[in-house]
């Protein structure tokens, strides 16, 4: 957009025979036109209402700026005040829900974390301050809403409204767990939906985008009113197992439950296109699930059990019962999600599993860490999906 530099008032003085005139004349405007190296300056014309008379013969002087009189006003924004160092539009912060990820994801980028003052008042209110501009910037937000959900979602609201305020470019929120997903629709007479309205709260809040790492279902996308760019952990926990000398006439990938036969069929493809079993069960209340029967065969197999999340472990757990009794040779656990509520520890910490897999979208303190738990990272994903979205560039050939 052409700003506006004005030129000040000078004063041109005619000679006549009977008195000297003094003639005020404002020059018009100068407009800077800003392009992609320099900026021009369109020629000067003065609108007089007749012309004036030198009795010296000499022409008015017209002052022109330029980077002497002005240092600084004519250099390019590029240019101006990065004192030689790379001056980058990207800007990514962290709340405290899980600065570690947040951290791998600045290290993948090359970039240092954005400062933040996050901290708390006597009465729990939530205070936000960024430390560093953010104008004109595209700013990324590290908070997954992850236990205590509520106080992350607080978090989370007020870090985008503080970036709307400091006028940041654009905002996006990276939530690698997405809290309330779950609450996606109505199973029951009276029940909220609070999927739609935490997506409500992100949107009203100023987030221009939301970027989430696999969502307990696809229809959560539809809950947004502003662009949602939805990355899977599946090819980090694929590269892992393909280090495990594992044959692939052994492999049998479980569903825990009918709701995520589409996620375990697209896992069994890319997994030497493994057959694939289904748990039946039958859920009597929240975070409580009653095993039936199992679809498939997994005799002698070697079982993945695959899900987006493990809270209690309630289901998991049921269904490596199931499995074993079904004649599994053995079972791994993998999920995106380590959620781990009490008493997941104990229950995964069994002899019901060779190796229970997740990734680090939550963070695992020490001591819910058992010796069959392995973490894997995401962020390098993460990391990637973030400088596509900055970069206008497609996300589809990263989970090819």
């Amino acid at each position: 957009m052409a700003s506006m530099l004005f030129s000040p008032t000078f004063f041109l003085q005619s000679s006549s025979s009977s008195s000297s005139i003094n003639h005020r004349v404002r020059a018009k405007p100068l407009r800077r036109h800003l392009d992609s190296s320099s900026f021009a300056l369109s020629p000067l014309r003065c609108g007089m209402m007749e012309p004036l008379e030198f009795g010296n013969g000499s022409r008015p002087f017209i002052p022109i700026l330029n980077d002497k009189m002005s240092p600084g006003l004519l250099v390019s924004p590029q240019t101006r005040g990065t004192g030689g160092n790379h001056d980058s539009r990207l800007r990514i912060f962290s709340g405290n829900a899980n600065p570690a990820l947040a951290q791998e994801i600045a290290s993948y980028l090359g970039l240092q974390l954005g400062k933040i003052k996050i901290k708390r008042f006597a009465d729990g209110e939530i205070y936000v301050q960024l430390q560093e501009s953010v104008r004109g910037c595209d700013v990324f937000l590290v908070q997954p809403t992850c236990p205590p959900a509520n106080e992350n979602l607080m978090e989370l609201l007020i870090m985008i409204d503080a970036c709307r305020r400091a006028s940041a470019k654009n905002i996006t929120a990276v939530i690698p767990y997405f809290g309330y997903s779950r609450a996606d629709r109505k199973t029951q007479e009276r029940e909220s939906i609070g999927a739609k309205l935490v997506a409500n709260l992100i949107t009203k809040a100023g987030a221009n985008r939301v970027l989430a790492c696999d969502l307990h279902s696809g229809q959560s996308m539809g809950y947004f009113d502003i662009p949602v760019d939805h990355v899977y952990a599946q090819p980090v926990i694929l590269d892992y197992l393909s280090s495990k000398t594992i044959s692939s006439d052994d492999l049998v990938v479980v569903s825990p439950d009918v709701g995520g036969v589409a996620r375990a069929r697209a896992f069994a493809k890319k997994l030497s296109d493994a057959p694939l079993a289904i748990v039946d069960k039958r859920r009597h209340g929240h975070n409580a699930a009653e095993v039936l029967n199992l679809i498939g065969d997994v005799k002698g197999k070697v079982a993945i059990m695959l899900d987006d999340m493990i809270d209690t472990a309630g289901t998991i757990v049921k269904g490596a019962t199931l499995l074993h009794q079904e004649g599994a040779k053995e079972v791994f656990a993998c999920s995106t999600h380590a959620v781990f509520s009490p008493p997941a520890v104990e229950r995964l910490s069994s002899d019901l599993f060779q190796e229970v897999i997740v990734t680090n979208t939550i963070p695992v303190p020490e001591q819910n860490s058992f010796p069959q738990l392995t973490v894997l990272s995401v962020a390098n994903i993460l990391g990637e999906t973030i400088w596509r979205v900055h970069d206008d560039c497609s996300l589809s050939s990263i989970f090819q």
